[in-house]
């Protein structure tokens, strides 16, 4: 039987990716503010934490957290503010508070490369080495500092041994639905890419992952790649298949 997964913001690109590439292996249902895509597809507000858990099937094994907003001037803008903290902060609470209500174990979340882009410029590390888990995260920006913060939550209610609860945190390199394309458009992609391949490796091994609270870098081998992907290779088996080399060399194949 297929284990059953909800991926909550779950109709970008990261969403499709996974939906496309492990159909044959987990029964998905989607939530999603975005109007109807179809079947196994809720729409629901994750900022409403009670419909949020109605819709949550109640037999769900798993929750992936996917959810994102874009936002200009967060930090001067106190609307603006409000808005990156309510997808990034409180529903990212509202999601883990969700799987401990309905005894979910695990939540895969989709945190990102964001929490210490102040180690990285245009793809490259300025640190002389890979940037690894263990360097103390500064970012840029709100983004940034409230995907860290999320993390940290989970942290708290991981630990939490009533809460009988695995979170596995993703901090995301590049990810594009044309990435053949934009490869060959963006220099820092040539760095920073996880391929839809290596995409559909990592969000799988973190879902079958025993691993009770891990942090990991989600990035394809690609040459000069600004973040250590060793603790996910020695803690959940992942090995890069598809790198930026592979995509430029292949063409549209």
């Amino acid at each position: 039987m297929k284990k059953k997964v909800t991926i909550i913001g779950g109709a970008g690109t990261i969403g499709n990716i996974l939906t496309k590439g492990l159909h044959d292996k987990y029964d998905f249902t989607i939530l999603d503010k975005t109007p109807n895509q179809g079947q196994n597809y809720v729409q629901v507000d994750a900022t409403n934490p009670d419909l949020l858990i109605e819709s949550i099937p109640k037999d769900c094994e798993c929750l992936i957290n996917l959810l994102t907003i874009k936002s200009d001037n967060d930090l001067e803008n106190v609307d603006e503010f409000h808005k990156m903290t309510d997808i990034h902060f409180m529903s990212s609470f509202y999601i883990f508070h969700a799987a401990i209500t309905l005894g979910i174990p695990k939540v895969v979340y989709a945190s990102s490369n964001h929490t210490t882009d102040y180690y990285e410029s245009n793809g490259i590390s300025k640190l002389g080495r890979e940037i690894n888990i263990s360097d103390y995260p500064y970012s840029r920006g709100l983004y940034g500092v409230l995907k860290l913060a999320s993390e940290n939550i989970g942290h708290i209610l991981a630990r939490e041994e009533s809460n009988n609860l695995s979170i596995i945190n993703l901090r995301i390199g590049s990810v594009h639905p044309d990435e053949h394309q934009t490869v060959r458009e963006d220099e820092r992609l040539h760095h920073t890419l996880l391929s839809h391949d290596d995409t559909i490796r990592l969000f799988d091994l973190a879902i079958q992952s025993n691993v009770k609270y891990g942090t990991y870098y989600g990035v394809s081998d690609n040459p000069k790649k600004p973040w250590s992907t060793e603790n996910a290779w020695k803690e959940l088996g992942f090995v890069s298949k598809v790198n930026s080399l592979d995509l430029l060399d292949n063409g549209e194949s």
